[in-house]
């Protein structure tokens, strides 16, 4: 019974998700696979945002640049290049939250942004909140959009796999580093 508590207890912790509505902006932390955008696209499709901000300078799958990928993506996928908005230098999350903050701000000014919808891979999603919250005016709502892609860990099967639990531990582990380091705002 114990285990099972850890494991719960875990899963609340990092997978979070909020219900889809409507947002100024939708930030994209980009990573090597493309699912982080899905969100941003539904959104945009919905008429829930009107502008994608996608961030990461990091390599994908199949070798091109993350903010390409995601922005190849989404043009694809039918959202107008006047869209989006791209941060093309963001090495890790703490460069996506600082360089797309000061993107939102010299381009759109936060008073045209007071709703934000995080789209982060879905054990990601807490420190992607408490990193841009670090960066974001207090008043900006964020709210958790995860992709719900059968590729991505799931809050309910992460440990059945070596790889799965790894890579859940590693993420609790950046955690402490961005607290240590005084990357996280409160979530």
């Amino acid at each position: 019974m114990e285990l099972y508590d850890s494991r719960t207890a875990i899963s609340d912790f990092l997978f979070r998700k909020s219900r889809a509505e409507r947002v100024d902006l939708a930030f994209v932390f980009c990573s090597p696979a493309i699912s982080s955008i899905h969100p941003a696209i539904s959104l945009y499709r919905s008429g829930l945002t009107r502008r994608i901000l996608i961030s990461g300078a990091g390599i994908a799958i199949g070798g091109s640049l993350e903010w390409r990928l995601y922005r190849d993506h989404a043009l694809a996928a039918g959202v107008p290049e006047s869209a989006l908005l791209l941060e093309k230098a963001a090495s890790n999350t703490a460069e996506n939250a600082a360089l797309g903050s000061a993107l939102i701000a010299a381009e759109l000014g936060w008073q045209a942004v007071r709703t934000v919808a995080v789209c982060a891979k879905p054990f990601h999603m807490r420190r992607a909140i408490m990193t841009l919250r670090r960066h974001v005016p207090g008043d900006v709502r964020l709210i958790a959009q995860p992709p719900d892609d059968p590729g991505d860990l799931s809050a309910d099967t992460w440990w059945q796999t070596e790889k799965g639990r790894a890579r859940i531990f590693t993420e609790l582990g950046k955690i402490s580093e961005y607290a240590l380091k005084g990357d996280l705002g409160d979530f």
